[in-house]
Parts: C-alpha cells; sequence; structure tokens
C-alpha cells in the first residue's frame, strides 16, 4: 500500500526531476553534464506479462539522453526487490540506450543500510550495488539562501531531519524561505507538517510565536532586519549561480550591498528567469 511518506518524495521529483541528480551527488557519485532533467514513463516491463512499475524514472539529457536513473522509495528492505531492481535496470538501459543507476531512499537508517546490500547476478564480475540514500546523506539544511535555491531538497531535509536535535532550524529555515518561493513550492511545508509528529509542528509553532512576540526593541528589530537583507542577497547569488550565470566581483559586491527589502524581493523573483545577470537590474 502506497502511503503519504513514499509520495513525498516522488512528488518533489515530479516538480523538480534534477533533485534526483542532488541526491546522487550527495553520495559522491558523479553525473554527466546536462541541459535538462526530465520524467520517463515508469513502466519497465519485459516482453514477458510481468509487471515492473519503479517508482519513477529520470532522464538527464543534452541533445540526447546521457543518463537515467531509476528512483525507489522504500520504506524498509524488502528482499524481493533483488529480482525486480536489475530488470527495471537492464530494460530501462536498453529502452534509452544509455547509462542507467538505481537510486534508492529510505528514511530509516538502519533499513537503509539493509538496502544497499550488494545483489549478486550469478555471472563473473555482475554485481549490481544500489546507490542508497537515507537520513545520513541528506543535508541538513539550515542556510537561507540554499533553501531558497532548493526548495525541494529542503522540504526532504525538514521531513529526515526536522523530528531530530537540530530539527526546529531546519524547519526555521524551511518557514523563512516561504515568502520568497512560487504557490506550488509554498505547498511543500504542508506536506512536511503532515508527516511529522504532531508534537514537533506544536513545539516549532509555540518557539516561532514567542521569537516574534519577544522582538520589541527598534534596534534588535533593524539588526534582524540586516540579518535578513544579507540572506536574501546570497540567496539571490546562490540562485544565479546554481543557474550557471556568471556573476562578477562587482555585481556580488551590489547585491551584497543592497539592503532594501522590495529591491532585493524583484531581484529574487528575477534570479529564477533571468537568461543573465544584468537582466536582474532592468
Amino acid at each position: 500500500m502506497l502511503t503519504q511518506e513514499h509520495e513525498f518524495l516522488i512528488e518533489l521529483v515530479r516538480h523538480r526531476p534534477s533533485l534526483v541528480a542532488t541526491l546522487l551527488a550527495e553520495v559522491g557519485l558523479k553525473v554527466p553534464a546536462f541541459k535538462e532533467a526530465r520524467l520517463e514513463s515508469a513502466d519497465l516491463n519485459d516482453c514477458r506479462p510481468t509487471e515492473y512499475r519503479a517508482d519513477s524514472v529520470v532522464a538527464m539529457v543534452d541533445d540526447k539522453r546521457v543518463f537515467a536513473v531509476v528512483l525507489e522509495v522504500q520504506r524498509r528492505y524488502d528482499r524481493r526487490k533483488h529480482w525486480s531492481w536489475p530488470v527495471y535496470l537492464a530494460t530501462l538501459r536498453a529502452r534509452l540506450k544509455c547509462p542507467c543507476v538505481l537510486l534508492v531512499f529510505c528514511p530509516d537508517a538502519a533499513e537503509a543500510r539493509r538496502c544497499a546490500t550488494h545483489i549478486d547476478m550469478g555471472h563473473p564480475g555482475w554485481v549490481l550495488c544500489p546507490v542508497v540514500v537515507g537520513p545520513e546523506q541528506v543535508p541538513m539544511i539550515t542556510d537561507i539562501a540554499r533553501a531558497i535555491a532548493e526548495p525541494e531538497l529542503t522540504a526532504l531535509s525538514a521531513v529526515v531531519h526536522g523530528d531530530g536535535d537540530e530539527g526546529l532550524k531546519v524547519l526555521q529555515v524551511l518557514h523563512d524561505s516561504q515568502q520568497h518561493l512560487s504557490q506550488e513550492q509554498r505547498s511543500y511545508s504542508d506536506l512536511v507538517l503532515a508527516l511529522l509528529p504532531e508534537s514537533v509542528v506544536t513545539k516549532f509553532r509555540e518557539i516561532a510565536v514567542a521569537v516574534l512576540d519577544e522582538i520589541k526593541h527598534p534596534w534588535v528589530r533593524g539588526w534582524i532586519a540586516h540579518g535578513e537583507s544579507l540572506g536574501e542577497a546570497k540567496a539571490i547569488l546562490m540562485v544565479l549561480e546554481t543557474r550557471g550565470l556568471e556573476v562578477s566581483d562587482e555585481t556580488r559586491e551590489r547585491i551584497l550591498a543592497c539592503t532594501d527589502q522590495e529591491t532585493l524581493e524583484s531581484w529574487i523573483h528575477k534570479a529564477v528567469t533571468v537568461r543573465s545577470v544584468e537582466e536582474l537590474f532592468d
């Protein structure tokens, strides 16, 4: 039976297929250069009537397909996957005519280690080693700039780490990034809160309200506003650099020196779509 936990990562990948490349990078696997990441059919049937369907399939495209990822979400280790996962890869490789990798996400650390068990195919030298991402491999995002640049990864980070020792920091960054995201991206926070224990959600809301009530001194408010401006300026730079746009030292200094909230918010929205850094200031 599919669960909300199971569907969460699949939904994030549906919105941003390149998220699988980010997760692979977190475990040290280099993905070939690509211009676009796009979803492919997750049906991986062979010529027999047995049905094989992966959770998600993403292809990296650079004029042609250069790499593909089979994404599987596992709440727990399932030995039956030792028979189906090799079929997924072989079928996809034959269909797309490009290298393919199996990426398994498991939210439980112990189960993730079991999912990483090597699969001996029997043929000499042919051993499938699943690439597994567990809680230890998902980065704990507490930086507002990265949260704005990578909202899908931030949402995943909040789900994985929100109930941990540093959970409130992760949730705070998720919350602070909301005003800079699209309406669709803001909906991730609802999914995060739905998946976290009620006790964690309640504690976060209580702390957030308490902090707002305590900020009364104008000097403190000004200091916080300056911190927010610097965070937003860094977010703009990260978005531009993530999109591969070259930022000169002069432009970097201009962005970091800006303290006008209206201007910074305008630049953040433009940074997502501009074709050159110069367009940011038009």
